[in-house]
């Protein structure tokens, strides 16, 4: 069976583009050979700075010849219908055929297809492949209308098998199919032609090319690796980094280069991300030290001089640089021990959001925040306050300024340059996390309550102004928010109602809005009097109140947000989708079913009184899953779930509710006697322990009502023709119910 190779080969692909190529190159190459009738065994795409290259294994060697009957309308329907199905088909009328049915003579079409050979199929999938290719970016050169992601030079196209090789007859905007490429640019520069894959592999690296993107970020990664052992360093992991590298040579070459002294006071991180932002240098770190001492850089070019005249060149190039960013460090060490009061100053022209203020009044709302939950997490209060009044500072900070992903991390250096406790200085640079999944939560106090104070106020803010995620649409990253705040909670078993924190942070954006809005221009502060419900003689009082409430003095505070409070419940609020209770549920859906809990548990779980606190609501829901897990658990599921099925229509049909009375002075059968009996049992052991949230200790005193509830519903008639007794047998059905519900709505429960 064939063989296909492709290869495009260009100028320079940019190094962020070409995992993507090489798939789309795959992906839609492979489609459009399959959808034509060609079937293949394997197919590998690979890269390098100058070439997407494409290999297809067992390709058949022509499509399978296709022949295919329709039906049509009948011999007398209108002549308009017969014309549609001849266009449909591509057939004449004398070409289709008459056959007798019940109903009379109806027109087939027999369509007869041959089969293909594959070079035809290939050169009539790659010309829509190419000039469709989704690059991000693309470009045109010269006259041509062929458009690419640097200028196209040459193609490979060609067919081999055991009889030799065939070029693709293929040509697009000039360029014609060929079976020569051409090595390293500058180390063999010269063309030479190929006979498949392995021939083309194989003579490539006689060329001073790795084809294979993998191969190159190892040769990378162990060279690396061996030349910072030699100096007794070790390399900074940075994955990212490297298959960046990998991308931008053909022939890795790594050199080793030592840091100036001069530098080595430099934060760690400055070092590290100055190196890779500006040079894509691996940053090479002292064990014993912690300390960044060295970096490899990597050369795209075997030289005489083993590369000490490019390793000469980077030096100096870094040293210009790090004293670019050492100069950035003093000025901002300056500030700091001043206090940073002009960075404070600064955060009020930092638009956060035009609908939602300045960096400056985020940070009074998010201090106001972290007080409060200081005491749930085991923080001061002083210092979770002290600590978001701080730990935005530093995006006024020069170094920030140039390197916008070190903000926190240089907060925490400045912060303690300043003076601060180091729990507070920790929080600067902790209250981003966690920014991904892969990212580790804080867990010291003070950290974790700045942290999940500066979320929440993220989602109140934009849920406050209609600001949701729509479908795949979150440009304000609102989702990442609510994981945050999921993970800083269930990971620090963090005892919260967040509702009452919601509702908290809700009324923070309203009373700084409140502010904006009360002025002593007339028009402007009978705006703002409506908006608050109040006469315009007590704006000048309402505006101490709101102003006083975004102050540390807990007693005032607490009665202006009091005062406001009462006046905001008036105001209509336009509903613009879910909740953020709900937006919180689904988030934590998703981060529970990554562990193995079923959707339809978590469901049970939130239904039930207490879904707000988070920890209460994933202790319920493990214990549930582990509980239906095993036989037991889901016969008495079957149970629960009939009860209340059979509660719930009687309830419909008959307008009351069934939920007092049941005596068991009415029970007729002793399974029925049986079933009060084991409820009286197990209700006080049931209550007793999800009053010590034990709840598989619930699960078990739930479990043993499983054998009454099966025996009572195979011996006793619900719907019996006494009133009295279908009336008690309906209330016995909720106590049923009830047993189950201060763990979880069981008819949620699938199966």
């Amino acid at each position: 069976m064939p063989e296909l190779l492709i290869e495009l080969f260009s100028e320079e692909i940019p190094a962020r583009m070409q995992a993507r190529a090489r798939d789309d190159l795959r992906r839609l190459m492979t489609d459009a050979l399959v959808e034509a009738g060609l079937s293949y065994r394997s197919a590998g795409a690979f890269s390098t700075p100058r070439r997407l290259a494409l290999s297809v294994e067992g390709l058949d060697a022509a499509s399978k010849p296709v022949r295919e009957e329709r039906k049509g309308p009948r011999a007398d329907a209108p002549e308009k219908a017969i014309e549609g199905f001849l266009r449909s088909t591509g057939l004449s009328r004398d070409q289709l055929e008459l056959r007798d049915e019940k109903k009379g003579q109806v027109y087939f079409a027999v369509i007869e297809r041959p089969g293909r050979p594959a070079a035809e199929i290939v050169a009539e999938a790659l010309g829509p492949v190419i000039r469709d290719f989704p690059w991000p970016k693309s470009m045109r050169w010269g006259s041509g209308r062929l458009r690419w992601v640097r200028p196209l030079h040459s193609i490979i196209a060609i067919l081999s098998d055991e009889g030799g090789a065939e070029i693709v007859p293929f040509e697009i905007e000039g360029i014609k199919a060929g079976d020569q490429t051409r090595g390293h640019r500058f180390m063999a520069p010269d063309a030479f032609s190929v006979t498949g894959f392995d021939d083309y592999r194989a003579k490539l690296r006689r060329a001073k090319v790795m084809l294979d993107s993998a191969e190159r970020e190892g040769e990378i990664a162990q060279g690396a690796a061996n030349l910072a052992f030699a100096r007794g360093l070790e390399i900074v992991e940075d994955q990212g980094l490297l298959s960046e590298i990998s991308g931008l040579v053909e022939w890795p070459v790594p050199l080793m280069g030592e840091i100036e002294t001069r530098f080595l006071s430099l934060p760690s991180e400055v070092l590290q991300t100055s190196m890779k932002e500006h040079q894509k240098f691996l940053s090479a770190r002292n064990p014993k030290t912690g300390r960044i001492e060295g970096f490899v850089t990597v050369a795209n070019i075997e030289t005489e001089d083993d590369g000490a005249t490019i390793l000469a060149g980077n030096q100096r190039v870094l040293a210009a640089r790090l004293s670019d960013a050492a100069f950035f460090w003093e000025n901002d060490l300056r500030a700091a021990k001043a206090g940073m009061e002009d960075w404070a100053a600064g955060l009020e022209a930092v638009t956060f959001h035009n609908k939602l203020g300045s960096q400056a009044a985020r940070v009074k709302r998010i201090a106001a925040l972290a007080r409060e939950i200081a005491p749930v997490v085991g923080a001061d209060p002083e210092q979770a306050e002290r600590a978001a009044r701080l730990a935005k500072l530093d995006l006024r900070s020069a170094m920030v300024g140039e390197f916008p992903e070190l903000q926190g991390i240089m907060g925490r250096y400045y912060a303690l340059e300043a003076g601060e406790d180091a729990a507070v200085a920790d929080a600067a640079r902790d209250h981003y996390a966690p920014l991904g999944p892969s990212d580790e939560v804080p867990t010291a106090p003070v950290s974790v309550a700045v942290a999940l104070a500066d979320k929440i106020d993220t989602l109140t803010g934009f849920w406050a102004i209609g600001e949701k995620p729509t479908g795949s649409k979150d440009p304000f990253a609102l989702r990442r928010a609510a994981l945050g705040v999921i993970r800083l909670v269930l990971g620090n078993g963090v005892r919260v109602r967040l509702s009452r924190l919601f509702s908290r942070g809700k009324m923070l954006h309203d009373l700084q809005e409140a502010l904006r809005l009360v002025s002593e221009d007339l028009d402007e502060a009978e705006i703002a009097a409506s908006w608050l419900g109040v006469d315009v003689e007590k704006l000048t009082e309402s505006k101490e109140q709101i102003r006083k409430s975004l102050m540390s003095d807990d007693e005032r505070a607490e009665r202006s947000l009091a005062f406001f409070e009462e006046r905001a419940r008036s105001r209509p609020v336009e509903d613009k989708g879910p909740d953020l209770l709900t937006f919180l549920h689904d988030r934590l859906k998703v981060h529970l079913r990554d562990q193995g809990i079923r959707h339809d548990i978590i469901d049970a779980a939130i239904a039930i009184e207490g879904s707000d606190d988070l920890v209460l609501l994933v202790k319920r829901a493990e214990a549930l899953a582990a509980y239906l897990g095993t036989g037991d658990g889901a016969n008495l599921l079957q149970g629960l779930k009939r009860a209340g099925n059979i509660l719930a229509q009687a309830e419909a049909k008959d307008g009351v509710e069934y939920s007092f009375g049941a005596d068991v002075k009415f029970a007729e059968t002793d399974e029925e006697r049986a079933l009060f009996a084991a409820l009286d049992a197990a209700e006080p052991a049931i209550s007793e322990a999800l009053a010590a949230e034990d709840f598989a200790a619930a699960m078990g005193a739930i479990a043993g009502l499983r054998a009454p509830i099966d025996a009572f519903f195979e011996a006793v008639q619900i719907n019996a023709d006494s009133a009295i007794l279908r009336r008690n047998r309906l209330n016995l059905l909720h106590r049923i119910r009830a047993a189950g519900a201060g763990l979880a709505d069981f008819s949620r429960i699938e199966g």
